[in-house]
């Protein structure tokens, strides 16, 4: 491996002070905004009616959205499965009125504005499936983070597990705090969008205390913040290319995907571009300010058999 010159190389860590104080400001508005606005929670949580309709023709998802809508149905969930004559239809539940009357109420409103629609199921779902799912969710992401930090901390050392784990924390709480600023939606396929930011976020941090770990045992001459500038400057070319062909890919789900993974791209997205940013000035970041050295990184020395006997002759 070529070293950098130390002149080529970017003084990532002299920017850790305004960096830390921007990271801190988003988890904690994040926090705010979680404790005050809350999560919009999707039907996958709150419980709610769904109805599976069968069209003649191809179903015209924005017309059937148009015609809940007039019929008094506020922000109702409407998406293909299975053909593009298949509908599945999600409302949420209406204080008053029961599942069965909602169910029939969206069956009578799209038969009315096509003739013909088939009525294939009602299914409703209540709030107690909703608790368990959001709080299996939130059980899911603490275990990822416990095993993330045992994984790098006998991978590497444990300065930079805790890094890595306040950083995968940063970005799912930063992530969290946009949908709940924005008042956007939070189901089922945005938490699968937030585990998947965990694991994006942890490749790259594993890529740069991997190169962090290589350079304290080939460059001499560093001190600790010489050693993180230079393994982020390496690693840079590499965090640019994945990030932008990752961001291209989600961009293109953002604007055509339609309504149905709009929130799943989002949450991508966002995560993935906060995600970068963690592995930099958060990850980073925490290893240094807990002084880790060349010595934690060292690998342990093993005396060999006799050597004991051969130092007393």
């Amino acid at each position: 491996m070529q070293l950098l010159n130390m002149k080529d190389t970017v003084g990532f860590m002299s920017l850790r002070v305004p960096a830390a104080i921007f990271s801190a400001l988003l988890v904690i508005g994040s926090l705010v905004s979680l404790g005050v606005n809350q999560l919009n929670w999707g039907l996958d949580f709150t419980g709610g009616t769904q109805i599976e309709m069968r069209y003649e023709g191809v179903a015209d998802l924005d017309a059937i959205r148009a015609d809940l809508t007039q019929a008094g149905f506020n922000e109702p969930i409407v998406q293909n499965y299975g053909s593009s004559q298949d509908v599945l239809i999600r409302i949420a539940p209406i204080e008053g009125v029961k599942n069965v009357e909602i169910g029939d109420s969206v069956v009578n409103a799209l038969q009315a504005a096509v003739p013909g629609t088939e009525k294939r199921g009602i299914a409703f779902v209540g709030p107690n499936i909703g608790d368990e799912l959001a709080e299996q969710g939130g059980l899911a992401m603490l275990v990822s983070l416990l095993c993330i930090l045992v994984y790098v901390a006998m991978r590497f050392e444990w300065r930079f597990a805790l890094g890595s784990v306040i950083a995968l924390a940063h970005d799912v709480i930063v992530t969290l705090g946009l949908f709940s600023i924005l008042h956007l939606e939070f189901d089922l396929t945005v938490l699968a969008a937030v585990l998947a930011v965990i694991g994006y976020s942890l490749n790259d941090t594993i890529v740069v205390s991997d190169r962090i770990r290589e350079n304290f045992r080939k460059i001499r001459n560093a001190d600790t913040e010489e050693i993180i500038n230079i393994s982020l400057t390496q690693t840079l070319n590499r965090t640019i290319i994945t990030s932008m062909t990752t961001v291209l890919v989600l961009m293109s789900l953002f604007f055509l995907g339609g309504a149905t993974i709009h929130g799943f791209a989002t949450a991508l997205l966002f995560g993935v571009i906060i995600g970068t940013y963690s592995s930099i000035y958060v990850a980073s970041l925490v290893a240094l300010w807990l002084g880790v050295s060349r010595e934690d990184l060292m690998p342990t020395e093993i005396e060999k058999e006799g050597a004991d006997q051969d130092s007393m002759l």
